[in-house]
């Protein structure tokens, strides 16, 4: 596929400011399928290549860009979902902002990079609801933590009978919290066994000693089926596992450290996924005293395991067999 044209879509709430990087021409639409369709009649009017040498560029804004995705994959057009932070830092120093000029440097950013962007695959409608309901979860979970904190705290402190409805209401509201999270995590593993390739690679996943079903369904929706990376070092670097130098010439020759560009939450799950191999799994364990019986940092040996664990993730997927713990069977 060649790339000649590319077209630049700065997406808010309810318009999508829209650039031809080759024409400079721009246009403002409604962010709504009559303004797709309005965009892309616009767009058509003013190309003269075939629609498949154009590729679209946009950065991800959560619900406000899933139905332009919908729509560009509908339509049989390319495009490519870019993070915010990528296209800032490579259009370098930039004064002023409009959503014009944003849509333009989109556009810029993806003519510049045109052989080398790879356009995206949608993701189906289960990921998307897997993500969804993740996103849900954890911001249940972080009020039910919110209240359980505070409840401590007013229990020790607070002794008036006049306390008591301050209380009981938030213990109220821990209770119906946790019973509407554990009606999520019932939803997502439904979500699973309903979709034969998920539930099977949900199963591999879980199979390994130390990785949990949240991890799993974790890396399931957002490595999109584990379809959106080739290896699984590209898959560690998402997660901030993975370790990168940090040297220049003879002056400077810092430590290697993982990157704090990263899925946090994919990197907090392995890295309790990597404390809970080194206590069940008898080989983890058995690597992470001997590290640190020669002195070896604590911090990279976890990250290691962290890295060991991804790498049989990520082969047993690809493999579609699952793991095998050699372990137990030596001598």
């Amino acid at each position: 596929m060649k790339i000649n044209e590319t077209v630049g879509i700065d997406i808010s709430k309810k318009t999508l400011d829209v650039h031809i990087h080759s024409k400079k021409l721009s246009g403002v639409f409604e962010n709504s399928k009559k303004g797709f369709v309005q965009m892309r009649k616009w767009f058509l009017t003013n190309i003269d290549i075939p629609k498949d040498e154009v590729l679209f560029v946009f950065e991800h804004t959560g619900i406000y860009s899933e139905e332009i995705s919908d729509f560009l994959s509908k339509q049989g057009l390319f495009y490519k979902i870019v993070p915010g932070l990528e296209i800032k830092k490579s259009l370098g120093m930039v004064r002023g902002k409009s959503d014009r000029k944003d849509a333009a440097k989109i556009a810029l950013y993806g003519f510049r990079l045109r052989d080398e962007i790879i356009p995206c695959q949608i993701p189906n409608r289960t990921l998307r609801s897997l993500k969804k309901l993740l996103s849900l979860r954890d911001r249940l979970v972080k009020q039910r933590a919110g209240y359980k904190a505070s409840v401590k705290e007013q229990k020790r402190i607070l002794e008036h009978k006049g306390d008591k409805i301050l209380i009981e209401t938030q213990l109220k509201m821990i209770a119906y919290l946790s019973k509407q999270i554990s009606g999520i995590e019932q939803e997502l593993l439904l979500i699973i066994s309903e979709n034969g390739k998920l539930s099977q690679i949900f199963s591999l996943v879980t199979g390994i000693k130390g990785v949990g079903r949240q991890t799993a369904l974790y890396l399931i929706a957002y490595s999109e089926g584990f379809t959106k990376f080739k290896n699984y070092r590209k898959l560690a670097s998402y997660c901030g596992i993975a370790p990168f130098p940090n040297q220049s010439g003879t002056s400077i020759r810092g430590r290697t450290k993982v990157s704090h560009l990263a899925n946090k939450k994919l990197k907090s799950l392995l890295d309790l996924c990597a404390k809970s191999a080194i206590t069940s799994n008898g080989e983890m364990k058995s690597y992470y005293n001997r590290r640190i019986d020669t002195g070896k940092n604590k911090m990279s040996t976890i990250n290691i395991v962290r890295n060991k664990l991804l790498a049989r993730i990520f082969a047993v997927v690809k493999r579609q067999t699952p793991y095998v713990d050699t372990m137990k069977y030596a001598a």
